[in-house]
């Protein structure tokens, strides 16, 4: 029973560091990971305070220490870029009308298959707010990358892209912030959205979301899928994947902090029976090559339950970099020491050098 509430609490807060405190008891804090454990990838650890070469393709261990890069944070003189906002009402959805687990419920286990979970979850309207920021050095009316972010808005990723865009290390792209339809895990809409491993996300952002960008702030974006870019963190972040690896003709870069890359889809698919965890161990492995270029990264508290072998996130991202590298991809992997889950000091010192390693080879 023990090990049945902590998973709970863990799956209700696999993107804990961003969420407000909900009054429930803290989960147990993940017992801190050594990169060098037998089994995980080899690494080259970098001195304290540095950041993997732009460049460079591999497996990197970090940390202690995780100062914001200079990119990070707000430069005099740098033009700023507008921020532009608005909502989305799950009335107006085609494809995604929402849902919602039952108040003050859990998924539980399957009697007839623990691997499964039984979830109480049923219609539910949503508000999703999505924010879109454009730079200064846009030319309105010209053809522009851009990235597609999940959980947002990301004002991170606004000053980062101020930053590099005005030093010429990335491209002058559009960033697309895309909130999430509320809740989080099975049975929730967030869930729905992130955790199902379909092409169903990047079919809602394609026919719901880019139109509405491209309509209402006079931009143009990219039909090229080589100019066009996902991130996330957690659940965020397996979506962030799943929509390039089921739409690589759309989207072929790609970049996830502590990605959920467990099971945590539901409902149930014969298909891809664990979910996310499929990536490193049948889909990326017993398919061609596809054309995504990936920056992924973990930290070693970041999140485990006990509750199967599935629910291990560093286990999973370790693996995800053994196969990606086992099947020529070009990827960096990034093993953080002293953080946590989405650790947003994590994310504020190597974010500048991420967006500049995954738009290598696009024309700036």
């Amino acid at each position: 029973m023990h090990r049945l509430l902590a998973f709970a609490l863990l799956a209700l807060s696999c993107h804990a560091q961003n969420r407000p405190n909900s009054g429930r008891p803290p989960r147990p804090q993940a017992p801190t990971r050594d990169p060098n454990s037998p089994g995980y990838v080899k690494a080259k650890e970098l001195e304290d305070g540095k950041v993997p070469p732009p460049h460079a393709d591999g497996n990197f261990i970090i940390g202690p220490t995780h100062n914001p890069a200079p990119e990070s944070l707000e430069q005099p003189g740098v033009p700023k870029g507008m921020v532009h906002e608005f909502t989305m009402e799950s009335k107006d959805s085609k494809i995604y009308p929402g849902i919602a687990r039952k108040p003050g419920t859990f998924g539980r286990p399957d009697p007839n298959d623990p691997g499964k979970l039984i979830v109480e979850s049923g219609p539910a309207p949503y508000t999703r707010k999505v924010a879109v920021y454009v730079p200064k050095q846009y030319v309105p009316g010209t053809e522009a990358p851009f990235i597609v972010g999940a959980d947002g808005p990301d004002r991170m990723l606004f000053t980062v892209l101020d930053n590099l865009i005005a030093q010429k290390r990335v491209p002058v792209m559009i960033a697309i912030s895309i909130g999430n339809g509320s809740g989080d895990a099975q049975g929730s809409q967030r869930g729905l959205e992130y955790d199902t491993m379909s092409g169903l996300y990047a079919e809602f952002v394609e026919s719901e979301v880019l139109p509405l960008v491209e309509k209402q702030y006079g931009v143009k974006l990219t039909k090229n899928p080589d100019g066009r870019a996902t991130m996330g963190g957690s659940s965020g972040g397996s979506c962030a994947l799943i929509m390039a690896w089921y739409h690589p003709e759309w989207y072929q870069r790609v970049l996830t902090y502590s990605g959920t890359y467990v099971y945590q889809q539901w409902p149930f698919s014969p298909a891809t029976p664990r979910g996310a965890w499929d990536f490193h161990e049948t889909l990326i492995p017993n398919s061609p090559r596809k054309p995504i270029r990936l920056w992924l990264e973990i930290s070693d508290r970041d999140n485990l339950s006990t509750r199967d072998a599935y629910h291990d996130w560093v286990l999973a991202n370790q693996r995800m970099a053994k196969v990606l590298a086992e099947k020529g991809y070009p990827y960096q992997f990034v093993f953080a020491r002293n953080a946590g889950h989405t650790d947003r000091t994590v994310k504020a010192q190597t974010l500048p050098a991420a967006l500049e390693y995954i738009w290598q080879g696009y024309p700036k």
